[in-house]
């Protein structure tokens, strides 16, 4: 549907009526949208045209229907989550990762887990586009974080044709299945940013997609205690690998763990560098191949005799580069894991993607 279209249905009806229509239709997530009027709909696309993508540019297709992501059909469902055109060159960057293959996103939405894709964003795009890091930054009250997400979700609604029962296949679904989006608290951070870390241009603003699970809080008090790195890493590595989580058998996919600040710094002051964290965590995370399958199947399983080495550690992650360690919240006792579903053709990679920035995208303060 072109905005013009969309115009004229605004024209022949209530806008309450034409919401609940596009609620039927499947072409919203359940919430209010904003209607996309041309009005509305050109600021967004003054602000592509700026940053040099033209309304009919094709982005990609997303799956599983693999409808097609142009800027202007991107702009619409931007419009409908509320966001600002400050917000659009993150949302495109975060379109051109769902549809890039290695996301496995046709797998991903037709799963029974409740992944969802987690935007992770770097480099100036941080303050230009508004995206938050510090408190409650996957929470409410974050308006570029919300709508950013929201705007992908929609995105995967309506030009992938993701719908609960239909052809997202998740069985209860969560909460960041509506908005998954925050920015790298580089400021805070005694590491290099993660899009550095990933090989990319530091001067670059990109947004990292990785599919994952529901946020897990995970509690360490530190106190100056020597023994407080090494606490914080072996309390993440337990999140990591229990044994209720796909990866624990699987060792597929991504990870990402959110370390806040004070975390950050524990580990730091310790001599720990990110790629230090990434390999301890993964020598950490995982269990004796015997034990995680009594605990999973049970010993009484008929397939309990294929377990040839019940003593030998089976990782919980495949490889220490497939942890992505990100620093944001605010300070304090909580850090996050987030672990994958790894079920894809590519097993869950994640994908980074240069976000285009232009003199439209500033945030009115």
């Amino acid at each position: 549907m072109t905005m013009d279209a969309l115009a004229s249905n605004v024209l022949q009806g209530a806008e309450a009526k034409l919401r609940d229509d596009l609620f039927r239709q499947h072409s919203t997530d359940g919430l209010p949208v904003i209607l996309p009027t041309p009005e509305r709909g050109g600021d967004m696309l003054m602000a592509a045209a700026i940053a040099g993508f033209d309304r009919d540019i094709v982005l990609g297709r997303i799956a599983p229907s693999m409808g097609e992501a142009t800027i202007e059909k991107v702009a619409i469902n931007a419009v409908m989550a509320g966001c600002g055109p400050e917000h659009l060159p993150v949302l495109i960057a975060a379109v051109q990762a769902v549809c890039d293959p290695r996301l496995d996103m046709t797998e991903v939405r037709v799963t029974t887990h409740h992944v969802s894709p987690m935007i992770m964003v770097n480099g100036p795009a941080h303050n230009d586009c508004g995206v938050t890091s510090s408190f409650g930054a996957m929470g409410h009250g974050q308006r570029a974080n919300l709508c950013i997400g929201r705007a992908l979700r929609l995105c995967l609604i309506n030009l992938g044709g993701a719908w609960p029962g239909i052809s997202d296949m998740s069985l209860l679904g969560q909460p960041a299945m509506l908005a998954f989006c925050l920015a790298e608290d580089e400021e805070a951070s005694p590491f290099d940013p993660l899009h550095v870390s990933l090989g990319l241009d530091p001067e670059a603003s990109v947004a990292t997609l990785a599919c994952v699970g529901s946020a897990r809080s995970v509690i360490v008090v530190t106190d100056a205690d020597p023994t407080s790195a090494d606490r914080i890493l072996r309390a993440q590595a337990y999140s990591i690998a229990d044994v209720g989580n796909n990866n624990s058998r699987s060792a597929k996919g991504t990870v990402v763990v959110c370390l806040n600040p004070d975390h950050a710094k524990v580990l730091h002051d310790s001599g720990h560098s990110r790629a230090d964290i990434q390999r301890r965590l993964w020598e950490l995370a995982g269990h004796p191949a015997g034990a995680l399958f009594d605990l999973r199947y049970g010993p009484n399983h008929p397939k309990r005799q294929e377990v040839t080495e019940p003593d030998r550690f089976h990782h919980a992650i495949s490889a220490p580069e497939r942890i992505l360690v990100f620093v944001a919240g605010g300070p304090g006792l909580y850090s996050t894991v987030m672990v994958p579903w790894g079920g894809g053709a590519r097993q869950g990679s994640h994908v980074s993607k240069e976000i285009i920035l232009s003199d439209a995208c500033e945030v009115a303060f």
